[in-house]
């Protein structure tokens, strides 16, 4: 093949050890502007505000999920699974390493934001006149089309899409243990070099054997571990809160022409306006947000200026855990909306830049029931004759499996109105079950 490296180029990584690239349109894809982009986007968006060395990238995690991948085609050949030729292969390598190329500033946080998600741009960047564009186009004048269908799951590569996007794909694998080691928590670990080798591909599926049982089961423990105690931290949480309060504030004030006089580069203009172009998109990092917030904590407005010192100097909101019997009590939920309001007002504080509930929510492990209308590709074993449902076979799985878990918390800023005040004791016990 034309395009096929003679020489292999290694990169160190912190998971991987090394990861290798001898196909020159990967290493390509790898120095275009927009994959480079990465670089400037947190892969844990808020989080290095609680886990402090949690400062690793989008773009590392992307090197490490093609990682994983170009890992598991090189099982699967070696072991004749798997029979494709060099332009499928490096379909796979090529679907694995741009998965995450959407992605804007500080990650999901920002997709409360800019009403797209990172799937939509990814699709647009790809597709688009870009770098990433040329590059594959120049492998095969259809190949960008087959990569945003295989990213956007409406593909006829059934097999390359469950790779990348199930409940056991090679994107989760990277993701939690890179997130684990940077965090410095032991949660995400798994065996991963083992999982790899009770892999097989069954019907445009993948599917364990047998023998992997309690390897996949350390898979998704590790999974459920890192959500509640690593994604969903609180102190994560209150920040993306922050973060949401700052845009939205900044939104209010551009159209009520407030605005004008401040530090807006054209992107974060266009997306304070809901209006962004692909070439902008691709000029928003997290330098230049931040950037703004710095600029903004000198803003005339005092809720603009109070929120990005918040987050700049990370001085974040208050939570309390609610008990789960106040699920059943709504009533408490407005109390509580009440009070603070009330002394809110008093110290001429808006209510909705300073108050919200959080309500993070998970299933471990889903999969299809019959009679459901979505389908869900379960994780499947496979005894040599037949394949059996996860959940079926494994009994810590069974407690896990479609049981969505939900959190309620509640944000508040007590240095502002003091936490000695009676009343919001009194609610705030009656919340959290202290007596």
């Amino acid at each position: 093949m034309s395009n096929h490296r003679s020489d292999e180029k290694v990169f160190r990584d912190i998971v991987h050890n090394f990861i290798y690239v001898t196909d020159k349109p990967i290493l390509d894809l790898i120095n275009t502007k927009e994959m480079q982009r990465l670089r400037r986007i947190k892969q844990l968006g808020t989080s290095y505000l609680t886990y402090h060395s949690a400062e690793h990238t989008r773009f590392t995690h992307s090197l490490g999920t093609y990682e994983i991948m170009r890992k598991v085609l090189s099982i699967f050949q070696r072991n004749g699974l798997l029979n494709i030729d060099e332009d499928e292969r490096l379909l796979y390598l090529c679907s694995a390493l741009l998965h995450d190329i959407g992605h804007g500033p500080f990650s999901h946080a920002i997709e409360k934001v800019i009403d797209r998600n990172h799937e939509e741009w990814t699709k647009e960047i790809i597709e688009g006149d870009t770098e990433i564009n040329k590059v594959l186009r120049g492998v095969d004048a259809n190949f960008p089309k087959y990569i945003s269908d295989i990213i956007s799951k409406v593909s006829s590569k059934k097999l390359i899409i469950n790779l990348i996007s199930s409940q056991l794909d090679v994107d989760r694998m990277d993701y939690l243990l890179r997130d684990s080691i940077v965090a410095g928590v032991s949660y995400g670990h798994f065996d991963l070099e083992r999982l790899l080798r009770v892999l097989i591909p069954y019907n445009d599926i993948v599917v364990v054997k047998e023998s992997g049982l309690h390897c996949v089961e350390q898979y998704l423990l590790a999974r459920y571990y890192m959500y509640w105690q690593v994604y969903f931290h609180p102190t994560t949480r209150s920040a993306e809160i922050i973060l949401k309060k700052i845009f939205e504030r900044a939104i209010f004030l551009y159209k009520n022409d407030e605005i004008k006089d401040y530090f807006l580069p054209k992107p974060i203009k266009s997306l304070l306006k809901n209006d962004l172009s692909l070439e902008e998109f691709l000029k928003l990092d997290e330098i230049m947000v931040l950037y703004c917030f710095k600029e903004w904590t000198n803003s005339k407005d005092e809720i603009l200026s109070d929120l990005c010192n918040r987050f700049i100097n990370r001085r974040l909101f208050e939570y309390i855990d609610c008990k789960e019997s106040v699920l059943k009590e709504p009533m408490l939920f407005f109390e509580i909306q009440e009070c603070l309001k009330e002394l809110y007002d008093k110290k001429g504080i808006k209510l909705e830049y300073y108050f919200d509930i959080d309500r993070p929510r998970d299933v471990s492990y889903d999969y299809y029931r019959p009679g459901e209308k979505e389908e869900k590709v379960a994780i499947n074993i496979y005894s040599g004759t037949k394949i059996v449902e996860l959940s079926r076979k494994s009994k810590p799985v069974s407690a896990l499996a479609g049981e969505e878990l939900i959190q309620h918390r509640i944000y508040y800023v007590s240095d502002m109105i003091g936490k000695d005040d009676s009343k919001l004791k009194e609610i705030l016990n009656k919340i959290s079950g202290v007596k």
